[in-house]
């Protein structure tokens, strides 16, 4: 999973444990309700600015926004896959 895909079901879980809509977030966030959604479907690569807006508006750390997105390599992938053998 890349890593736009994960920050995208990152925002999504923040947005929704806030029971917040992606129109809730977007107006709150002051960006456009379409950049939300393609957002959460890892089709836009945000900027830092973005990104410390949308987190303000979720009331967490940008650091928590981030959290756990990881960029894997192949290497990572195929440790990975021999770990479970």
């Amino acid at each position: 999973m890349n890593i736009y895909v994960q920050l995208g079901k990152r925002i999504a879980y923040l947005r929704k444990k806030k029971k917040m809509s992606q129109l809730d977030l977007a107006i709150t966030a002051d960006v456009n309700k379409n950049y939300v959604s393609d957002l959460e479907r890892g089709k836009r690569n945000p900027t830092l600015m973005i990104l410390n807006r949308l987190s303000k508006a979720l009331d967490v750390d940008l650091s928590i926004l981030l959290q756990g997105i990881k960029d894997y390599t192949f290497e990572d992938i195929v440790s990975t896959i021999s770990s479970i053998r």
